[in-house]
């Protein structure tokens, strides 16, 4: 899970932020991203894509990131965001703003996915970094336990979407809810949906 800092580490590089987002495919609440900076060759074996972690065991993991990292970042762009610039956009607004976050400034970023973001930093790009790079994996984690938190106070305002279970993903329940009461403010409308027998139709890829 370090060969892409072991690479950087080679290549001269010493503060390397990973950086990953979650929220991207949700029907409500903000896209998230989070940058982190591990201790030089840190190593941690449970870290892994926070979409195979169970709920206790990111929150674990969340706790032991705060913890070990040497700085950490969060960048949050919200549903009225997401509806004017378009689901990518907001997603490289939230990860340029996670870097930015930093109490350090990194020499080298790793980025889950393939898109760069928007700053003169040397960067790599990695498909399913999540899964490869601890630094990235950190980040995944940070991210959605920092996202799944701001749906628990949101769930909290609007109980009837439940967003406390559903995170606002476009679960059954939360189709119906929609078609009952309507959006609420933090539902993205540039997200359609249809009705609960016909499938979810939205703008964005399904990968976070």
């Amino acid at each position: 899970m370090n060969r892409f800092e072991q690479e950087a580490y080679q290549d001269g590089y010493r503060v390397i932020a990973g950086v990953d987002e979650a929220g991207r495919g949700p029907l409500a609440g903000p896209v998230v991203a989070a940058s982190v900076i591990l201790p030089f060759g840190y190593t941690n074996s449970e870290i892994n894509d926070s979409k195979q972690l169970s709920v206790r065991k990111r929150e674990k993991l969340y706790e032991i990131i705060k913890k070990d990292a040497l700085a950490i970042g969060i960048g949050v762009v919200e549903a009225l965001v997401i509806d004017r610039i378009n689901i990518l956009k907001a997603t490289l607004m939230a990860m340029v703003d996670a870097v930015d976050d930093l109490s350090m400034l990194p020499d080298f970023i790793l980025i889950d996915g393939l898109q760069r973001i928007p700053l003169k930093i040397p960067q790599k790009t990695v498909v399913k970094g999540d899964t490869l790079s601890v630094s990235i994996a950190s980040a995944s984690i940070v991210a959605k336990v920092s996202r799944d938190r701001i749906m628990e106070i949101y769930h909290r305002q609007f109980p009837q979407y439940n967003f406390l279970k559903n995170k606002g993903y476009g679960t059954k329940e939360h189709r119906e809810a929609i078609l009952s009461y309507g959006f609420c403010k933090i539902h993205r409308r540039s997200f359609k949906v249809k009705d609960t027998k016909s499938c979810l139709l939205q703008t964005a890829d399904l990968f976070d």
